[in-house]
């Protein structure tokens, strides 16, 4: 259907009926032309946006029904049979229309370099039977009274105060604030930024769908969100509940150029500030500078330059031919007042094609040259290049003067490139203005062969994009979370909060962080607004729940806390306190993990029951020390080693203690063994000590009380003796106090378990204490004062036979190298002498094992020599005889000798370990060296030391009280000797030993 224009529209323009309702805004003047329309049987009413057209007609429904309220916009058409009202955007108003009632918002827009005489020509010539109302501002007075004679102007004060609050910081703006930038990208850096900071904004832009609009609109209305970041959309006419509007722009695109918002526009954008009663401020934020003192008090006191000319553009259309339209539209205004406008987009489309042949041939007569101006009006929606939009025109208008209507191929294909809801929100912002432009095209009459299936379906796409764009802005710019939280925390609501069994803290069904025992760490990922929202939320929602956590716990077993490693007392694996250093190693002190809201009585009953868990893991895995420090069976000496034995953890090196172990008596030395003591040949120490958890206490223990919890090695020893490891290599680096928390004593290259040095003085004492000719010859022994390392050695210790050498040295023997060949043939002899001599009668083979058990139970259990059983079983392997690890170098020359290449190589000489000289720090008279190399009988340290259990001397256990072995002995004489009364104990070794005695002699 082709519009005819009326040419013969008189130029005489008149005022009369016409009422112009100016003022600020905030006035009510929308208002009152709703309320005037509907007093009237019919009417139309004109908005500048299709955004404000949308709120309107809801508005306009609400009063009247759906039934008799129709919607005309250039993308959209609600037209129920018999409506009785229009609401329409300007451009969609008719030129002409029969309604008793007509409205136009918003006039000064007449004054727009791009759509200005589109209202212009709407303001001279559209009139309503019976009342017609002008509404906008202040400024367009005497421009309209100059134009229309007769006009009656009604002036409308603002109901509300708008005032200038200078300048502020995005994040320091108030709730309820507008942000108002020019630009897609500006909006959508400012809101990211307050997303952050201020937990979300709401975002309005003139090309959001009405749909979308709406949905931003309706999260910022419902106080979801406290900040909405818009264009200059807000300033016309929407209805916001806004209390501050803040400049981050001045400075727009007008469709022409760049250039600063005037005083008439920057009042027309503040004045959103404040609504009916309600008082508003305007200020700028961002990097616009302070707005100047005049420029505050025009747009405070609502005082702005007057309009003084309106654009306008000719409405009689000659449409002869293609230049004949051109030239039409370069009519010079007939009155004073106006202006000739600009080209506009509709014009310069039109300039474009009549530049192309194949358009100029379809443009042939008025009717297709009218055709042709009509497509010209399609909107570039999508905002590209002049020509890609132009080619989108011609495109049409081909189809049109061809087929009568868009191709239906076309129009589909079309269409379906725009409905896909995938993409970011610029990806969905272009195919809403891409459907948009086929929206326009469906609702144009008579351009389609089925317009109301294509209006259908482009609505429906235009629906589903937009729903898809405001979840995507929604995603973008609103932390849900947050809005959620703040609005219940403004409503001074208790949040409803859960705690999952794993700690997941949830408020109002959204995750706000981790509860860890009594501590509350807010999420990671909030930040700003989000943050404090977030822990104020938390805080006061958890309060109950942190009395209700005190209770459980105060009433917890045992079993539900653990001690760990690192000093963190842990209930159900969340740590809930952590040990530092008290006086005393054995006492430190727990600091609670809580928060401040843990207070009062709910916090002692928590540190009370971490001081009694705490003093129960030390007193059922210490015990042994424990009880050697409060033990009050014991005095005198045995009360001094049980107190070093205590303070040192359980571990002395005997060399040490070794004139306090001498002065013990028997019944003291019966009290510490009930207490746990071992007394070993190297060492003084509690074998129930030497396991991973007593060891992994002592360990921590130590480390609050020296401050050695960082240094090297801490944790890693403990690990080593949790695995078994009955020797380790020695780090140079670890400290060296941690191998004897664990039990381990250093050696050379190697630490070695003390129990498992114990086990091997068990296997070096007989084999030193045998002499030629007194029985069968025992693994590792020589020659009654040395002996040769063995593979039963090696193999309790995990050692190689370079280890050995370091760790005997160590151990205070000292090694004679002999060639490889001397020690094969002595013991080869030696077993051959014994096999010669060898005479079994079983008497004297009875006689020869009571002696033989006799001796060694002299030897384990005299009071001089006190070595007992290891306190963990190792287990042992076979092994062969030493004389495998004497040939085992010439095995090996014999292997290097198979190949005629292979240099030979010397056997490596076999080392005898003999007893070695101690030259520590105790000096004393009247001591004998004894043996080869002047060594000393007993364990390093010689003379007594080694009667009380050091390591044994050469030849036959010393006997007491004048055995007749010990008064044949060679070696130091005997030292006349201080009777003392002796009190044996009878569950001791020497009770028993005595009880063999007196079988004996019977």
């Amino acid at each position: 259907m082709i519009l005819q224009i009326n040419t013969n529209r008189p130029q005489a323009l008149s005022g009369r009926d016409v009422t112009a309702i100016l003022g600020p805004t905030n006035t009510g003047k929308t208002h009152l032309a709703i309320e005037r329309m509907v007093a009237h049987h019919t009417g139309v009413i004109g908005l500048p946006l299709r955004l404000l057209a949308r709120e309107v007609y809801a508005r306009v429904v609400a009063k009247v029904g759906e039934a008799n309220v129709a919607l005309i916009t250039g993308e959209e058409k609600i037209t129920p049979p018999g409506a009785r009202y229009s609401v329409c955007t300007v451009e969609a108003m008719p030129r002409e229309t029969d309604a008793a009632f007509v409205a136009i918002d918003e006039v000064q827009l007449a004054a727009d370099l791009e759509r200005g005489h589109i209202f212009t020509d709407r303001i001279l010539h559209l009139r309503g039977r019976q009342e017609t109302l002008l509404l906008g501002a202040g400024t367009m007075r005497g421009i309209l009274e100059k134009l229309l004679p007769g006009l009656s102007v009604i002036t409308r004060p603002r109901m509300s105060v708008l005032t200038y609050a200078g300048s502020r910081k995005i994040t320091r703006l108030p709730r309820r604030s507008a942000i108002v930038a020019f630009s897609s990208d500006e909006v959508y850096a400012i809101g990211e930024l307050i997303r952050r900071q201020r937990g979300g904004v709401a975002v309005v832009l003139g090309a959001l769908s009405p749909r979308t609009r709406n949905a931003q609109v309706a999260l910022y209305q419902s106080g979801d969100v406290d900040y909405l970041v818009a264009t200059d959309a807000i300033g016309m006419g929407l209805n916001l509940d806004v209390d501050h509007v803040a400049f981050a722009q001045n400075r727009k695109f007008d469709g022409f150029q760049y250039r600063d918002l005037n005083a008439a526009e920057l009042g027309q954008i503040a004045g959103r500030a404040g609504r009916h009663l309600r008082d508003g401020t305007f200020g700028v934020t961002g990097q616009v500078d302070p707005f100047p003192d005049d420029l505050v008090q025009r747009i405070e006191a609502h005082q702005f330059e007057p309009a003084k000319v309106l654009q306008w553009r000719t409405a009689n259309f000659d449409f002869a031919s293609v230049d004949a339209l051109k030239a039409s539209l370069d009519t010079p205004p007939p009155v004073e007042g106006l202006t000739r406008a600009l080209p506009a987009a509709d014009a310069r489309v039109l300039d474009y094609l009549s530049r192309e042949d194949e358009v100029l041939k379809l443009a042939h007569g008025r009717e297709r040259v009218a055709l042709l101006w009509d497509a010209c009006a399609l909107p570039d929606y999508r905002k590209i290049a002049p020509a890609q939009h132009a080619e989108l025109v011609s495109a049409v208008f081909s189809d049109l003067a061809r087929l009568g209507h868009v191709d239906e191929d076309y129009m589909a294909d079309q269409v379906q490139r725009a409905s896909s809801t995938e993409g970011d929100i610029d990806a969905l912002s272009q195919r809403i203005a891409q459907i948009r432009t086929w929206t326009f095209v469906s609702h144009r009459p008579g351009w389609l062969a089925n317009p109301t299936h294509w209006q259908e379906k482009t609505r429906e796409i235009e629906d589903s994009l937009s729903d898809a764009l405001h979840e995507r802005l929604t995603k973008r710019f609103v932390d849900r979370r947050t809005s959620v939280l703040m609005k219940r925390l403004r409503e001074n609501a208790m949040p409803e909060a859960e705690v999952s069994p794993v700690g997941e803290v949830l408020v109002e069904g959204h995750h706000v962080g981790e509860m860890q025992g009594f501590r509350f760490t807010a999420d990671r990922s909030a930040e700003g607004e989000d943050a404090r929202a977030v822990k104020t939320a938390a805080q006061k929602a958890l309060a109950v729940e942190f009395e209700a956590r005190a209770d459980r716990f105060a009433a917890c077993a045992n079993g539900d806390l653990v001690l760990d490693s690192d000093g963190f007392v842990r209930w159900l694996g969340q740590p809930v306190a952590t040990l530092v250093a008290g006086e005393e190693a054995l006492k430190p002190r727990a600091v609670l993990l809580a928060d401040e809201q843990l207070t009062g009585a709910s916090r002692d009953k928590v540190a009370a029951r971490v001081e009694r868990f705490v003093s129960f893991q030390i007193e059922s895995l210490l015990k042994p020390l424990i009880d050697l420090r409060d033990s009050e069976s014991l005095s005198g000496m045995a009360r001094g080693i049980a107190f070093q034995l205590a303070e040192n953890f359980g571990l002395l090196n005997r060399r040490n203690v070794a004139e306090d172990v001498r002065a013990l008596d028997q019944d003291a030395r019966a009290a510490l063994r009930r207490l746990g003591v071992r007394f070993g040949a190297y060492h003084i120490f509690v074998p129930a000590l030497i396991k991973p958890a007593p060891a992994g206490l002592m360990t921590l223990l130590w480390a609050l009380k020296n401050d050695a919890k960082d240094k090297p090695g801490f944790g890693d020893v403990v690990a080593a003796l949790s695995a078994g490891r009955t020797s380790i290599v020695s780090e140079p680096s670890f400290e060296r106090a941690f191998y004897g928390l664990a039990g381990y004593r250093n050696l050379g290259r190697r630490a070695v378990r003390v129990d498992i040095l114990e086990r091997l003085a068990d296997l070096i004492r007989p084999a030193l204490a045998w002499k030629p000719g007194t029985g069968a010859r025992p693994d590792g022994g020589y020659d009654g004062g040395a002996f040769v390392v063995t593979p039963a050695m090696m193999s309790i210790l995990g050692a190689t036979a370079d280890d050995m050498e370091a760790i005997l040295k160590g151990l205070g023997y000292r090694g004679e190298p002999k060639p490889a060949e001397e020690v094969a043939a002595h013991l080869k002899s030696l077993e051959d002498a014994a096999q010669a001599q060898a005479a079994p009668q079983v008497a004297s083979a009875e006689a020869g094992e009571v002696s033989a058990d006799a001796g060694e139970a002299v030897s384990e259990a005299s009071p001089e020599q006190e070595a007992e059983k290891p306190a963990e079983a190792v287990e042992s392997v076979p092994v062969s005889s030493e004389a495998a690890v004497v040939e085992a170098p010439a095995a090996d020359t014999e292997v290097a000798s198979a190949g005629e290449a292979a240099p030979e190589e010397e056997p490596k000489p076999v080392l005898l370990w003999r007893q070695g000289r101690f030259d520590g720090p105790r000096k004393r008279q009247g001591q004998r060296p004894t043996g080869k190399g002047g060594e000393r009988h007993g364990r390093p340290g010689g003379g007594r030391e080694q009667r009380d259990g050091g390591a044994p001397h050469r030849g036959k256990p010393r006997a007491r009280d004048g055995d007749k072995h010990g008064a044949k002995h060679k070696g130091a004489p005997q030292r006349q000797r201080e009777e003392r009364p002796v009190r044996i104990d009878p569950d001791s070794p020497f009770a028993k030993l005595a009880a063999l005695k007196e079988q004996l002699k019977k």
